[in-house]
């Protein structure tokens, strides 16, 4: 990632105080949780060019090795530690998922990622998918950018950038964290699960995924929802 993408920020501030950018991961997985995060940055640090070292390592996280991932997850550590940003992630659970749909499920850690950042960035978001979620707003001296299409029903305004991660860099901050929270996360749930391989494809579809799905059925992490051309019936989970 070049310059580019904190010139693109820096023309998104329009006198905020704070530009925020927000991104998920495993949205597409058949086990584990999706986990968003979001990723602040005050106006007079994306104008100082404090953060131009992180714009040079910064991308689309699927892209990225899983240990240029990490190294960046430590600098983006370095950079809060040093007061340059604040980021947070946000989960919603293979149950939220199930109930919520996968829309539902992401817009809910995406908001609960947002709200982690501090009650001077965001007004505290309710943890389930009902009541007062949706009257949050955000104050009107931070603006949020979000990875994709617009959220309809995010307690949020935000801006919706369409391959966001390769235009804005907190948005690439962003995925990054989430990427590597969702991964940690997974590998976290592999012994529990040894059958399934979790450490190696950390929940997605691969081939191996699915043969293990064959001869095992799904354990309590895996999406129903999600598996339904996977398996040729509901097998109750091991």
């Amino acid at each position: 990632m070049d310059a580019a993408p904190l010139a693109f920020d820096r023309a998104r501030l329009d006198g905020a105080a704070w530009l925020v950018g927000i991104d998920e991961a495993g949205r597409g997985a058949l086990a584990g949780p999706v986990v968003a995060a979001a990723v602040a940055v005050r106006a007079d640090v994306l104008t100082a060019d404090a953060l131009h070292g992180l714009a040079a390592v910064a991308g689309d996280s699927k892209t990225l090795p899983a240990s240029v991932r990490e190294g960046v997850l430590a600098e983006i550590g370095a950079a809060a530690a040093g007061d340059l940003l604040r980021f947070a992630p946000g989960e919603a659970s293979v149950a939220e998922i199930e109930t919520a749909n996968i829309l539902g499920a992401t817009k809910l850690a995406m908001a609960r990622a947002v709200a982690a950042l501090g009650e001077d960035l965001a007004v505290p978001v309710a943890s389930d998918a009902a009541g007062p979620l949706f009257d949050a707003v955000a104050p009107p001296a931070v603006r949020l950018l979000v990875d994709g299409l617009p959220l309809k029903g995010f307690p949020y305004r935000h801006e919706a950038v369409v391959k966001g991660d390769a235009s804005s860099l907190v948005i690439a901050l962003a995925s990054i964290v989430a990427k590597v929270t969702r991964d940690r996360r997974m590998r976290e749930l592999a012994p529990r699960y040894p059958a399934y391989g979790f450490d190696r494809h950390v929940g997605y579809g691969t081939g191996a995924h699915r043969a293990a799905l064959h001869q095992h059925g799904r354990c309590p992490e895996h999406r129903t929802r999600f598996l339904r051309k996977v398996l040729p019936t509901d097998d109750k989970a091991h």
